[in-house]
């Protein structure tokens, strides 16, 4: 669409300026060489300025075209960088989450193991006071 409307600007910028030169000399009043002669240049610099008007358009339409992709490349970048970082964020919280379920799994066998320790210490203490209490039941009941 942009290359539509320079190209319609230079066509009415010539079309223009070209119908202004012929109306200008077609109402001065001068012989017919020298009419040719400034319809002649005119033309010329009717040409020119279409030309170097062309150029302009061709130059701000590559300026603007440069920024673009340089904008849009440095968008990308940004882009690029952030989900880089979110993704490294995302690998360490998984990583430091698996190292704190693997202490907590550790604390809780470690934890497991003292109260089996201590279960079985206690169990052999009753079991000795029980047999400590038979036995002087026993020799009690012997002594009566």
């Amino acid at each position: 669409m942009g290359d539509m409307n320079t190209k319609d600007l230079l066509i009415g910028t010539f079309i223009g300026g070209i119908v202004g030169a012929s109306t200008a000399l077609l109402l001065a009043p001068k012989s017919g060489k020298e009419l040719r002669g400034d319809i002649s240049e005119g033309a010329s610099t009717a040409k020119d300025k279409t030309y170097e008007l062309s150029n302009k358009a061709y130059d701000k339409g590559n300026h603007f075209a440069n920024t673009a992709m340089d904008k849009t490349q440095n968008v990308a970048k940004t882009v690029s960088d952030q989900s880089t970082q979110m993704v490294d964020r995302i690998k360490d919280a998984a990583e430091q989450i698996k190292t704190d379920t693997d202490d907590a799994k550790k604390s809780a066998q470690e934890l497991a193991d003292d109260l089996s320790d201590e279960f079985q210490s206690s169990s052999e203490q009753v079991k000795d006071s029980v047999k400590q209490e038979v036995t002087d039941l026993k020799d009690e009941s012997k002594n009566q």
